[in-house]
């Protein structure tokens, strides 16, 4: 099979490889987005809260916490000049008994080291004239997280991209390669089998960015970290809105607890609670329901009877299995791994929608060196 020799390839088409696409493609690069499935943001990118995240929980100096707070100004930019459904709603994180106040006290400070500045306490009376359908003891008041219509943001993304250049291939999976003295060579599939000789490729893959890693024959397999599936499940409440925002219970050791968002439609959304999977699958057990029954009306205790209705799920590429401790992000170029042109992006789980603009530009400074 011949080759056929390309610029730059950007492996994936979720929010992350688009904004990865739109900044290589501006900065003057020719990019080619390969992508497995037949439209952009199929899995992760497509299947979350669509939350802006304010940058309060990450641990202080993190990726996360410094990318997400760069990229939630960036994105809101983004989303008034390009016209992109955003809403700036709000969002209030409480304590529902006395023992929680110690731990919002560590969250606000952590939030103010991450250069999250706007936070304010509210009383339980400020709280629930903002929010009457909870009961809580104090609340953290977070004015700049938002929610946004993850699609939308997608196909501007993308329209970006491909006005300044960039082909996008779908259907077009990697199903292997080979790290040559003249670059990387990609076996992309399909109904029309290729293999592309690129001068950069960037590792988009999301969910699969491991498998490709390992994929590269040459590439050290040492520096694969290991790959875990969380999986977040959603149920929605049938019936009119008792919410103005976005309700977030004190975070559990487990996650941020089952919490309430809203879409820009409205529709309520409770989740996600987190099950630890071997295999990709976006099922909902409507047995769930009966834990976020328990956990919801610990700050709604009004939560009607047969109420929730099973949503959708969500899956995060994790670097980190149950129990362990948090793992940043993780971007290796060519002075962590020695492979000339090759960036992977590992563990691209949440704040990823929000720092998905300063995630590109982290990217394109890697290849500057």
């Amino acid at each position: 099979m011949a080759i056929e020799s390309v610029d730059c390839v950007v492996i994936g088409a979720g929010v992350i490889g688009l904004a990865v696409a739109r900044a290589l493609a501006l900065s003057g690069r020719e990019v080619i987005v390969l992508e497995a499935a037949a439209s952009i943001g199929t899995e992760t990118s497509s299947r979350n809260s669509e939350v802006i995240h304010a940058g309060i929980y990450y641990p202080s100096g993190s990726l996360k916490a410094r990318l997400c707070v760069t990229g939630r100004q960036a994105l809101y930019r983004y989303c008034k000049a390009h016209g992109v459904p955003h809403k700036t709603c709000g969002k209030l994180i409480i304590a529902t008994t006395e023992q929680h106040v110690a731990t919002l006290e560590r969250l606000y400070a952590q939030a103010i080291k991450n250069g999250v500045d706007d936070l304010h306490w509210l009383t339980a009376a400020q709280a629930e004239a903002i929010e009457p359908a909870i009961h809580c003891v104090t609340a953290l008041h977070s004015p700049s997280t938002g929610i946004i219509d993850s699609h939308a943001l997608m196909l501007a993304l993308q329209a970006d991209a491909e006005n300044a250049g960039a082909l996008f291939a779908f259907l077009s999976p990697v199903t292997g390669g080979e790290v040559t003295s003249e670059g990387l060579v990609l076996e992309v599939g399909g109904d029309e089998p290729v293999r592309l000789l690129a001068a950069t490729v960037i590792n988009c893959a999301g969910l699969h960015a491991g498998r490709v890693a390992h994929s590269l024959r040459g590439f050290p397999a040492e520096r694969v970290p290991a790959h875990y599936y969380a999986k977040g499940n959603y149920f929605v409440l049938a019936g009119r809105s008792p919410f103005n925002g976005l309700i977030y219970p004190v975070p559990e050791q487990a996650g941020l607890g089952v919490h309430v968002t809203l879409d820009l439609g409205g529709q309520v959304r409770f989740g996600p609670d987190v099950e630890w999977v071997e295999h990709i699958d976006y099922r909902v057990d409507p047995q769930r329901a009966e834990a976020f029954y328990a956990a919801v009306r610990r700050y709604w205790p009004e939560l009607p009877d047969g109420a929730l209705q099973p949503g959708y799920a969500g899956i995060r590429p994790k670097l980190q299995g149950p129990g362990e401790p948090a793992v940043d992000f993780v971007f290796q170029g060519p002075a962590t791994h020695g492979v000339p042109g090759l960036v992977h992006l590992f563990g691209m789980e949440s704040p990823g929608l929000t720092a998905c603009l300063a995630i590109a530009e982290q990217v394109v400074s890697l290849l500057r060196g």
